[in-house]
Parts: C-alpha cells; structure tokens; sequence
C-alpha cells in the first residue's frame, strides 16, 4: 500500500518540473520583450544618431551640457560643441546626444 502512494506522488512531482520549466521560459520570454528589446532599440537609435551627427546640430553632452556642434574630428572621434559664444569644449562622440527639446515644438497656448 505505501508502494503505491509513493510511486504515486513521484509521478506527480515530474509534471510540476515541466510546468516549471515552461513557466521560467515565458518569464524570460516577457522580460526580453518589455525590458531588453526597447533598451536595444534605444541604443541602436542613439548611435545611429552619432554616426549621423552633423556640424550645426543641437546636442546634449553625457554630462548635461546643451550645445551646437562646431567640428567632427572623424578621426579620433572628438566633437567640438559651442556651448555659448565663444567656448567651445570637446566631447568623445559617444557622450552627444540628441537634444529633445530642439525637435519638439513648443506649441503656445
């Protein structure tokens, strides 16, 4: 009788590590898609904007420093932004951004 009740209970204890299993893939499955995959395209948004950068372009830097875009040393990679009249700085081309507030329109109201 208690060959029976074990031998019972060990078959119903691998169906709960294929349930398992199928829960921790559609749980890895729904992170990649609301977490990893937006992050990636966000990435592949940004350096498609660097690699695009132009002279004249509004720009933020890594550090928070909004400016113009005077000079692209495609060379080493160096941008040279106006950050007022007359001070120019230089920033690695990987740490200018977009800056949001020059493409969006400001509607008056």
């Amino acid at each position: 009788m208690t060959t029976i009740i074990l031998a019972a209970q060990a078959g119903q204890g691998q169906g709960g590590g294929m349930s398992f299993l199928i829960l921790m893939i559609a749980m890895l499955a729904i992170m990649w898609f609301f977490m990893i995959r937006p992050q990636q395209k966000k990435q592949k948004e940004i350096r498609t904007f660097q690699n695009a950068l132009q002279e004249g372009a509004k720009v933020v830097t890594g550090g928070g420093i909004y400016g113009t875009v005077k000079r692209i040393d495609a060379n080493t990679n160096i941008v040279e932004v106006e950050i007022a009249r007359g001070v120019v700085i230089r920033v690695d081309r990987g740490y200018v951004f977009a800056d949001a507030t020059s493409s969006a329109q400001v509607q008056p109201k």
